[in-house]
């Protein structure tokens, strides 16, 4: 069964509380709740002030109970969390209906709420790319040194730039319209275009779009595309398109055949006709860890064999390294460079080019969102080491500079500051529960006694220590304060014929715990005893846990 939709926080979970699976049955609730209640009964304590707490959790988890054992109200809770349940501001559903009914009513306020998010989406992208002429740093003749004293600051300047933005109007559920336009410059002249296309769903099998478009160069542009999935592990693309111009009518065409060779693995046979007619075929492996490209094109102008691989590394930061070589009749491109993952919504990226007869060039890219920045350097005509090295090295130490004094510390602020707002926001609520926490632990006090006295007589399994919260074992983090709780008595109070079990959920919400650090991975760590031996094991905070088991057994050494 799904985690509710709109979760509340995990210490006001049912199922934690009841400390059941999500998919339990009415007799497994029935068994958890009227062990809880002979805990918390009221009528079992004769202390006032006792009385009255074991009177406020018997309540809660009497409320956990009618929820999760009522159809109706456990389908609602499923959904919406606890705020589904309140009467003042539930009107999604009538409560007469049957789970079934209240899901296929959710699902289809699901779809109006979908109709609604398209009809207002426009999913805007855009290219700004801004090419700069380095060249003189490298290339200066040595006369200039000679007729200057001194010589003379190196010229740098923009000689070419390209701004295309695109948006999406989202017709119905199948028909799309996009409407895109770019500007391009170079050496001072330049031109633009706009661009029309409507695209059509037509099953779930294929698609069709028509293209129009008119520019101040080549003139006014109609094409057509269409897509289809020949078979499941098949596809194939074709277009075509008349481009008008003062020299006449071009036409062109396209198609594409692709298969899936394997599960990671595509094959791509592909042929143009037009101003540049080729035939291309490639091989594309992707998988978790690489990508790898192979790709052999003939045609005019231009044939060329292709190699390219990509390594991803599995860090947080999304890091990839990357690798290509291009031949053919226009010469020799060797590319190397990097990608990583600075912040949420930004990737960055630098590719050294080195090409005979290119010269060599850095590629500098940032994707900002559904935006892209681009910024390729033309640094020489020539192979220069020189060239080859600081445009290697400059991107890299400039990066790894920023990376420690700026990003770095601005992003642990900014990590610091969330969490203590959050631990401020929720700073009420965890002193209530650790309140709650702390009257369970004493109404557990008795029941605990009795189980502690059965397992001793039959040698079975006995929680000698049990503590809940943030755990520091790295070295490096020695300057930090762990923060747990001891759980010993609430553990010990689930154990029932020398078993100890925990669902796959949050342990902040049993019955004795509570959250010691907001916001902070927490684990679960206990030294229990079993048949007179010692074991020890550390669980994850929502990872399920049964014990004894062999595996936690300690040597007698340790």
């Amino acid at each position: 069964m799904a985690a509710p939709l709109d979760a509340d926080s995990d210490a006001d979970d049912f199922y934690s509380l009841l400390n059941v699976r999500r998919e339990a049955t009415q007799e497994e609730l029935k068994a958890s709740y009227r062990r809880l209640c002979m805990l918390y009964h009221p009528d079992k304590h004769r202390d006032p002030e006792l009385k009255r707490q074991a009177e406020q959790l018997f309540n809660l988890v009497h409320q956990a109970y009618e929820v999760l054992n009522d159809p109706q109200s456990r389908a609602i809770y499923d959904l919406f969390g606890k705020r589904g349940l309140e009467v003042e501001g539930w009107e999604i559903v009538e409560r007469k209906k049957t789970p079934a009914e209240i899901r296929e009513e959710y699902e289809r306020l699901q779809r109006e709420r979908d109709e609604r998010r398209l009809q207002q989406r426009t999913n805007p992208k855009g290219t700004i790319s801004v090419g700069v002429d380095a060249t003189d740093l490298f290339d200066r003749c040595e006369e200039d040194y000679e007729d200057t004293p001194g010589g003379r600051l190196p010229h740098v300047e923009i000689n070419r730039m390209h701004i295309s933005q695109s948006i999406e109007a989202p017709l119905t559920a199948k028909d799309t319209a996009v409407l895109s336009g770019s500007l391009s410059t170079h050496n001072g002249s330049g031109g633009g275009n706009i661009n029309l296309c409507l695209k059509r769903v037509t099953s779930t099998r294929g698609w069709g779009e028509l293209e129009f478009g008119a520019g101040d160069i080549r003139g006014p542009l109609f094409g057509m595309k269409v897509f289809r999935n020949l078979t499941p592990r098949c596809f194939m693309t074709a277009q075509c398109g008349l481009q008008f111009s003062t020299r006449g009518v071009r036409p062109n065409a396209s198609t594409m055949m692709a298969r899936h060779l394997d599960q990671n693995t595509m094959g791509y046979l592909q042929w143009r006709w037009g101003s540049q007619s080729a035939m291309t075929t490639s091989v594309v492996r992707d998988t978790k860890t690489s990508h790898f490209t192979l790709a052999l094109q003939l045609g005019v102008p231009h044939s060329y064999l292709m190699m390219s691989y990509q390594y991803k590394f599995q860090d947080e930061d999304q890091t990839k390294i990357k690798a290509s070589l291009k031949t053919g009749f226009f010469g020799t491109v060797v590319e190397y460079g990097a990608e990583r993952k600075i912040s949420q919504h930004s990737v960055l990226a630098a590719t050294v080019s080195i090409g005979v007869p290119q010269g060599v060039s850095l590629k500098l890219r940032l994707n900002r969102a559904s935006q892209t920045y681009l910024f390729p350097v033309h640094l020489t005509d020539q192979l220069l080491p020189s060239a080859a090295f600081y445009a290697t090295a400059g991107p890299l130490l400039i990066y790894l500079a920023v990376q420690k004094l700026i990003v770095t510390p601005y992003v642990r602020t900014q990590k610091e500051q969330e969490l203590k707002k959050r631990r401020e926001d929720s700073a009420t609520d965890i002193a209530k529960k650790k309140q709650e926490a702390e009257t369970s632990v004493l109404l557990m006090q008795e029941s605990v006694r009795r189980i502690i006295e059965a397992e001793e007589s039959k040698m079975g399994l006995i929680i000698l220590n049990a503590w809940y919260g943030k755990f520091v074992t790295d070295s490096s983090r020695k300057n930090e304060r762990a923060k747990v709780i001891d759980v010993t008595v609430p553990l010990q109070c689930l154990v029932k014929d020398s078993k100890l079990i925990l669902t796959e959920a949050a342990k902040a919400g049993l019955p004795g715990f509570y959250d010691p650090c907001v916001g902070e991975e927490k684990s679960l760590k206990l030294l229990y005893q079993f048949r007179g031996v010692m074991h020890q094991v550390l669980s994850g905070d929502t990872e399920a846990l049964r014990i004894p088991k062999q595996s936690h057994r300690l040597d007698s050494d340790t």
